[in-house]
C-alpha cells in the first residue's frame, strides 16, 4: 500500500511534521524507514554485495602519516572491525624519520571505548603547548552540541569542562593551562568566547550580537598570537591577543564594514591579512602585530584580476599562496630566501591542499593531492627549492590501477554564454557510447567541488558508469566572481548551469536521459529538488542527502538555527522582491503535478543546519503531487546529524544502500570489469 501523509487545509499542508516530539510525526518517520527497507529488501543481494566491495578495498587496519610536533609524533590507527580510528603518539625518532615506536607509544583516546553503539563525533582534538594535556569534545547526537573534556596525559584522569552549548573547538594559550572555547546561542550560532582555566570558572571574554555573524578561534601559524574571527557570510572582524597573555585585551583589526571580508595569520612577516577591500579577488598585506589597525596595513600581493587569491600558508621558511585559476587550485610559494616558483602537479584536474603536520619551523610544509582516479597523497615540498616527496599515498586493496580510468574536462555552454566546466571519470569503453552517469552539484557559499578520489565509486566505475561533477556557479570553482554570480539575485545561475552540464553530457554521447542520474546534499540538496521541478524528463533518478529543499518557509522563520546568519546567501524574505524571488525557486514550493523520477532522499533527525523535516515534507507532497509511480524512498536517521552516520563501516553501509537504489533503476553499464 503506498504511503501517504496528513494533508492539512493549511498554507502549508505539511507543517504538521515540524513538531520534532509528536508521536505522530516520530511513527511517520518510522513508517518512512520501513518503506524504504521494504523496497531495497528486494535487492538485499546487491547491497550486500556492494559493501563488501567497498569494504574491500579499504585497508581497514592502517596507520596516518604522524605529524610532528615537538618532542612527539601524533598520529591515528584504524583497526578492522572498528569504526573509530584510536589516536596515539610516541617519542619523535632522533634521526628526523616518521617511524613510530609501537612499544613507546601512548594512547591518548580511543573513540571505539566512547561510543559504544550510538553516535559520537569528534569535535577538537587539541593537545596543550606543553604537551601535558588533551583537550577534546564529543557530539553524541548529531545535533553539534559538544561536550568538553579534559585529560592530564600523564596520570590518564579525565575530567568534564562546563560549557553548555559548546560548538566544540578548543584553544591553548601558550601557558598550557588556559583554554579558549566558543558557546552557542538559542540558535546554534558560535557566539560567546569563554576563557577557561582548571578550577575556576569560565570568563566570558566577547559576545557577538549580530546574529548574522560566527565566532571562531585559532592559534596562528607562529604559535605567537591567537586569533578571534567574527564572520557573516561576507563581512569580517578580527581581533588578536599574544598566546603568553590570554588574560589580555584583544585588539581589533579592521572594524566590520559590509562586504569587506579579511582573514589573519603572523608568520616571519608579521601579520598577514588576506583581504578584499581591493578587489574581489583579494590581495595580501601585511602589518605589525604592535600595530595592526588598517591604516597601518601594507600591501605584500595586489589584486590579480586573473585568478582569486583563496587562501595563504605560512611557515619560517615560506609563504605559500592558494590561487584559484581556470577552475584549478594553484599554489605559488614565496621562500624566505630564494626566487618565487609555482608549484607543478602531474594530472590535468585534480585537487590540492595544504596539510598540517610540519612544525612552524620546520623547512617543509605538507600538500594533500589527489584526483578522480589517483588516491590521495601526502607530499613533502621543499619550501626552498621546490623538490617534492610523497610520505604517503592512500592505499586501495585488491586489484586497481589509475591507468584502467580515463580523466576529462568538459566545458557546457550556460544560457547566456558563459562556459562550465565539467569533470568526469570512468573507463574508457564507458566514456565512448551512452552509460549510465552520475553527475554531482552544489553550487553555494562559495565552496568548490575540486575533483576528489573515491574507494566506493569504483564500484559504479567498474559497472560501466561514468562519474561527473558539475562546476556550477555558487560555488567558487572559477573564483570569486563565480560564487558572487550564483547567489541573491543570481541564483537561477546555479539551476540553469546544471541543467546545461546534463544536456551537453546528453549530447556529446556520454549518457541519455534514462541513464542520468544527479545527485548532491544539503545546499545541493536545493540544487536537485528545484531541477526536478523544472526539468525532470531530463533524469532516470536522483539523490538528495539532507536537501535544503523547504527554503521559502525556513528563511521566513528566524527562530530556526542558522537562518538570520544565511539571509547574505539567499536574500531576506522581509524584502517582498526577495519573497518573490525564493518562492520562485523554492524546491517544495514548486512541486507540482508531473511526472518525478526515482528520488531516493536522506535525513537526520538530530540535523540542526536542515531539519529533517525539510526532506519529510518534500517527499510527502512529491507523493502527492506526481503522476508516476517511480521508486520514492526517504532514509531518516534517527540517531544522526547533518553529516550522516558517524561510524566508517556504517557510511559504507550507507553508500552501499545509495548504490543498490541507482543500479536498480538506472542499470549497468555495457563494460563490467
Amino acid at each position: 500500500m503506498p504511503l501517504s501523509a496528513r494533508r492539512d487545509a493549511t498554507p502549508d499542508p505539511y507543517a504538521w511534521m515540524e513538531q520534532r516530539d509528536s508521536d505522530e510525526v516520530i511513527q511517520h518517520l518510522h513508517a518512512e524507514n520501513r518503506h524504504t527497507e521494504q523496497w531495497l529488501a528486494a535487492h538485499d543481494d546487491q547491497r550486500g554485495q556492494l559493501f563488501e566491495e567497498i569494504r574491500g578495498r579499504i585497508r581497514e587496519t592502517d596507520l596516518s602519516l604522524p605529524a610532528v610536533w615537538g618532542p612527539w609524533l601524533y598520529y591515528q590507527r584504524t583497526e578492522a572491525g572498528a569504526e573509530y580510528p584510536r589516536y596515539f603518539r610516541s617519542p619523535r625518532p632522533a634521526d628526523g624519520s616518521l617511524e613510530t615506536d609501537p612499544q613507546r607509544e601512548q594512547l591518548l583516546l580511543d573513540l571505539n571505548l566512547l561510543a559504544g553503539d550510538g553516535f559520537l563525533q569528534l569535535g577538537d582534538f587539541a593537545v596543550s603547548p606543553d604537551h601535558q594535556w588533551l583537550a577534546y569534545s564529543l557530539d553524541r547526537q548529531g545535533n553539534e552540541e559538544y561536550q568538553l573534556y579534559l585529560k592530564h596525559l600523564a596520570s590518564g584522569n579525565i575530567s568534564e569542562l562546563p560549557l553548555d552549548r559548546a560548538d566544540g573547538s578548543l584553544v591553548w594559550a601558550n601557558d598550557s593551562t588556559t583554554l579558549f572555547a566558543i558557546s552557542m546561542d538559542e540558535s546554534s550560532r558560535p557566539a560567546t568566547l569563554w576563557r577557561m582555566q582548571r578550577g575556576t570558572p569560565a570568563v566570558r571574554v566577547y559576545h557577538e550580537t549580530d546574529q548574522r555573524f560566527y565566532l571562531h578561534a585559532y592559534r596562528s601559524s607562529s604559535e605567537q598570537w591567537l586569533i578571534l574571527a567574527s564572520d557573516s557570510k561576507n563581512t569580517s572582524e578580527v581581533r588578536i591577543v599574544p598566546a603568553d597573555e590570554p588574560a589580555a585585551d584583544w585588539q581589533l583589526l579592521s572594524r566590520r564594514h559590509s562586504g569587506h571580508e579579511y582573514h589573519v595569520d603572523h608568520g616571519p612577516q608579521g601579520l598577514l591579512i588576506r583581504s578584499n577591500d581591493r578587489g574581489e579577488n583579494f590581495a595580501l598585506y601585511r602589518a605589525d602585530p604592535l600595530r595592526p589597525l588598517r591604516p597601518y596595513w601594507e600591501l605584500l600581493v595586489d589584486v590579480d584580476p586573473g585568478r582569486t587569491l583563496e587562501d595563504f600558508s605560512v611557515q619560517q621558511h615560506g609563504l605559500v599562496l592558494h590561487y584559484r585559476e581556470q577552475g584549478l587550485p594553484r599554489l605559488e610559494v614565496m621562500p624566505t630566501a630564494g626566487e618565487s616558483y609555482r608549484v607543478e602537479m602531474p594530472d590535468t584536474v585534480y585537487s590540492l591542499h595544504v596539510q598540517g603536520g610540519e612544525e612552524y619551523s620546520s623547512p617543509r610544509i605538507r600538500l594533500r593531492y589527489e584526483s578522480l582516479n589517483r588516491p590521495a597523497q601526502i607530499r613533502a615540498l621543499e619550501l626552498a627549492g621546490g623538490s617534492q616527496q610523497i610520505l604517503k599515498q592512500t592505499p586501495v586493496e585488491g586489484p586497481f590501477s589509475p591507468d584502467d580510468y580515463e580523466v576529462r574536462r568538459e566545458w557546457a555552454i550556460a544560457p547566456d554564454g558563459t562556459r562550465i566546466p565539467i569533470s568526469l571519470v570512468g573507463r574508457p569503453a564507458a566514456m565512448a557510447a551512452p552509460s549510465p552517469l552520475y553527475l554531482y552539484g552544489y553550487g553555494a557559499y562559495g565552496a568548490s567541488m575540486d575533483p576528489w578520489f573515491s574507494h566506493a565509486r569504483l564500484s559504479l566505475l567498474d559497472r560501466g558508469w561514468v562519474f561527473a561533477i558539475a562546476h556550477i556557479r555558487g560555488g567558487a570553482d572559477m573564483g570569486e566572481a563565480w560564487y558572487q554570480n550564483g547567489k541573491l539575485e543570481h541564483k537561477h545561475n546555479t539551476f540553469s548551469d546544471f541543467i546545461a552540464c546534463a544536456e551537453h553530457l546528453i549530447d556529446e554521447g556520454y549518457t541519455d536521459s534514462g541513464k542520468l542520474v544527479i545527485a548532491g546534499g544539503s545546499a545541493g540538496g536545493l540544487l536537485i529538488g528545484n531541477v526536478l521541478n523544472q526539468r525532470p524528463e531530463l533524469f532516470a533518478a536522483a539523490v538528495a542527502d539532507v536537501p535544503f529543499v523547504d527554503v521559502w518557509n525556513t528563511m521566513n522563520n528566524p527562530e530556526l538555527p542558522l537562518t538570520v546568519g544565511e539571509y547574505e546567501e539567499w536574500g531576506d524574505p522581509n524584502d517582498p522582491e526577495v519573497a518573490e524571488r525564493i518562492r520562485s525557486y523554492a524546491p517544495y514550493e514548486q512541486v507540482r503535478e508531473q511526472a518525478y523520477p526515482a528520488l531516493f532522499v536522506t535525513a537526520g533527525f538530530h540535523d540542526m543546519r536542515v531539519q529533517y523535516w525539510e526532506a519529510a515534507k518534500w517527499v510527502a507532497k512529491l507523493r502527492h503531487h506526481r503522476t508516476n509511480d517511480a521508486p520514492l524512498l526517504l532514509r531518516v536517521q534517527m540517531s544522526a546529524g547533518h553529516g550522516g552516520a558517524s561510524g566508517r563501516y556504517q557510511s559504507m553501509k550507507e553508500l552501499a544502500e545509495e548504490y543498490s537504489f541507482l543500479l536498480a533503476v538506472a542499470g549497468e553499464g555495457s563494460n563490467q570489469a
